[in-house]
């Protein structure tokens, strides 16, 4: 019996640890789609750098206040010190402190919950696998609420504050999982089953904090804030993502080799010479932390770490050191146009960017689900 027939059937227990290396390395590699040479490959992640700058500058012009491309240019030419003259006071606020942020953190958001939700679902080996899976999105906007809601030392009128008790919360969603998958291991729909309880616990608590102690303005707030929205963002925040994000993104990229090795399972891992448990802690610890400051920043949005992965491995195949990058970039100019359709489509009102996820989320998840013969 040859190697490769096994493989496709998925008992790699069959294999010798050579013939698993080979599967791991040589046929993923080898796949139809992702067969570009390294310079296509090159040239199609430089197209998409330009189409993300691109669409940051153009949504920065968007909106019921119209910026033309030279008002633009003169806003960012006069804070760089060019000599170049000044925009009206309003419409340099407009532009500088207002929707250059939210722009900047649509992309560092986006990019952050897609290369999120491609870690989970090769860690995970499920198809459904997203940022939220683990129950930390839940815990984080608990942390935050409290911090929000409750009166501790007024912390709640600091984004620093809010931060923080996201990260405290979804810190402690994260340990809980741990503590409750200590004796059966992380298997792949036991993480599922197990995460799914400690997301509806902590949004219990989230919704009984609220109802407790936050009065009707405070709970309508908080509530649009938790189906994510991006006009909180400020310069301050925008430092913390732009921090945090290119950590995690590239503490991510350098366990390539060992994603693609877990995307086959575990004995293939091992087989591999990857410290499966280690590895997994490790990926795990860094999607909470990514998810725990988009949530604390923009609140809770949903369907881009579940649908961006999908489409991108389409296109780039499945070969991690490939696939996350490009993940990175389109999920953050499919947040950054879904933030700038949200601003636009029932003006002067705005619609929630969690909400206009999910409504574009839906159809294309089927779309992929039907494409993989699931549907």
């Amino acid at each position: 019996m040859s190697a490769e027939p096994v493989a496709r059937r998925g008992s790699v227990d069959l294999l010798l640890p050579a013939a698993r290396e080979r599967v791991v390395t040589e046929e993923s590699v080898t796949t139809p789609r992702s067969g570009r040479s390294a310079a296509t490959r090159t040239l199609l992640f430089l197209l998409a750098a330009l189409a993300l700058a691109g669409s940051v500058a153009a949504a920065v012009r968007t909106g019921t206040a119209d910026v033309g491309w030279t008002g633009l240019a003169r806003a960012l030419g006069t804070r760089l010190g060019l000599g170049v003259e000044p925009l009206p006071p309003l419409t340099d606020s407009l532009i500088w402190d207002l929707r250059l942020p939210r722009v900047l953190m649509a992309a560092l958001v986006g990019a952050s919950l897609a290369v999120c939700g491609t870690v989970l679902q090769a860690v995970t080996r499920n198809a459904l696998a997203d940022p939220y899976l683990l129950g930390v999105s839940s815990g984080a906007s608990t942390g935050a609420v409290i911090v929000v809601v409750l009166p501790l030392s007024g912390l709640g009128a600091s984004a620093l504050g809010v931060t923080g008790g996201a990260l405290a919360g979804a810190l402690l969603s994260f340990g809980l999982l741990m503590l409750l998958l200590r004796r059966t291991g992380l298997d792949s729909s036991r993480i599922v089953l197990t995460g799914v309880v400690v997301s509806q616990l902590f949004t219990a608590l989230t919704s009984l904090v609220l109802m407790a102690s936050a009065d009707a303005d405070t709970t309508r707030a908080v509530t649009h804030w938790l189906l994510g929205s991006m006009a909180p963002a400020r310069w301050n925040t925008v430092v913390v993502c732009a921090i945090v994000t290119p950590l995690g993104l590239l503490a991510a990229w350098l366990c390539s080799n060992a994603l693609d090795g877990l995307a086959f399972g575990t004995d293939t891992a091992a087989s591999l010479g990857i410290g499966v448990r280690r590895t997994r802690m490790l990926l795990l610890v860094v999607t909470a932390a990514l998810t725990a400051v988009a949530v604390a920043t923009v609140g809770a949005i949903g369907f881009v770490g579940l649908i961006v992965p999908h489409g991108v491995r389409f296109l780039a195949g499945p070969l991690h050191r490939v696939l996350l990058p490009y993940a990175a970039l389109a999920g953050a100019v499919f947040l950054v146009w879904t933030d700038a359709l949200a601003r636009i489509a029932f003006a002067p009102r705005e619609v929630p960017v969690g909400v206009i996820t999910a409504l574009l989320g839906v159809p294309l998840f089927l779309l992929v689900l039907r494409r993989r013969g699931e549907l």
